[in-house]
């Protein structure tokens, strides 16, 4: 099978033809039909994080496809099911986290594209267990970014408890903030979008946001002409961003981080988030039900997925126009 092939850290990455594997007992083969561009894949390639991935690797945790056989033992799932295969690829089902509904922290956990091959291929290996049904009216080419972008900034607002009457600020409307930005909706919050670049700005604009603010320009001035924000949902790697969303918040409001900067640093101010009773909240994606809650908003038409089909053989140019900010929210390999 084709796929794409990190040969080592920091490694351009490489289009080789390598065998399909055999699912394992609890495993399932899943030919891919679309698999999606996450700057976590970026990361992983070039061992950006404290914790490095296994090499060679093939990246990739928005994989959809059909499920073309399965392993031994019983299965959620069966062959003909298309099936998203999230980055929680496994966890174990039975420490407290997971028997709580919070499998995300499990202490043993696997995860595609990083710790076990991903969807950079024709055909992925998964594990049953975790591998999340797409609804038919789902298409494959929406389901992928809805598997990491949509859950992890679904997730990062339910974690925040938004309320009907609270202002809920998305900063960076790209894969992520696009769709974090539609979520803060349905919550019925008022949405305010904050982004540095023009046309994510008019994205903003298009896809309903109540206000919009350029990052470029005195953010904090004009969140506090709005009256302040409840839930801040940081989307970015940029501690910067981080501590303006942080001064933006009124008393008892929420910072949930998402974007990872590289060198794992952040400060903040300790007296104002003492005398403001605000917390600060990390949120690692979601679970398999976030996932499928997900899945069934966009299939009820809830949200729009923003993205461009791309070939796979093109992984290192994409890889070079997200970096670059040359993509409208969200790339997704076309492997159908």
């Amino acid at each position: 099978m084709k796929a794409a092939v990190v040969p080592e850290l920091g490694a351009r990455l490489e289009i080789r033809d390598v065998p399909v594997g055999e699912p394992e007992a609890g495993q399932v083969l899943v030919k891919i039909e679309a698999s999606g561009l996450c700057h976590t894949d970026i990361h992983a390639a070039r061992g950006d994080w404290p914790v490095k991935p296994k090499m060679p690797l093939i990246p990739g945790h928005e994989g959809v496809g059909t499920v073309v056989a399965v392993g031994t033992g019983s299965s959620p799932v069966a062959v003909g099911d298309r099936v998203a295969l999230p980055w929680l690829g496994h966890a174990c089902g039975h420490c407290r986290y997971c028997v709580t509904g919070w499998e995300t922290y499990c202490p043993t956990p696997q995860y595609m594209g990083y710790t076990i091959d991903g969807s950079y291929a024709e055909y992925a290996i998964g594990y049953a267990s975790h591998a999340v049904k797409v609804p038919d009216g789902v298409s494959s080419f929406d389901a992928a970014p809805i598997t990491c972008a949509g859950v992890t900034t679904y997730k990062a607002l339910k974690v925040a408890h938004p309320q009907p009457t609270e202002t809920a600020m998305v900063v960076g409307i790209g894969g992520l903030g696009h769709l974090a930005l539609q979520y803060a909706d349905i919550f019925g919050t008022r949405t305010i979008a904050v982004d540095v670049e023009d046309d994510k700005l008019q994205l903003a604009k298009e896809l309903g946001a109540d206000h919009v603010i350029d990052g470029r320009g005195n953010q904090r001035a004009e969140t506090d002409a709005l009256g302040g924000v409840d839930v801040a949902v940081v989307t970015v790697p940029s501690p910067a961003s981080m501590r303006i969303a942080h001064a933006s918040l009124n008393p008892n409001g929420r910072l949930v981080l998402v974007g990872l900067p590289a060198d794992n640093r952040l400060e903040l101010p300790v007296f104002e988030t003492v005398l403001k009773g605000i917390s600060v909240i990390g949120s690692l994606v979601g679970t398999r039900n976030d996932l499928a809650e997900c899945f069934d908003m966009h299939a009820q038409g809830r949200t729009r997925v923003i993205a461009e089909t791309r070939q796979l053989e093109d992984v290192n140019d994409c890889f070079e126009d997200v970096l670059a900010g040359r993509v409208p929210a969200r790339l997704v390999f076309d492997l159908s």
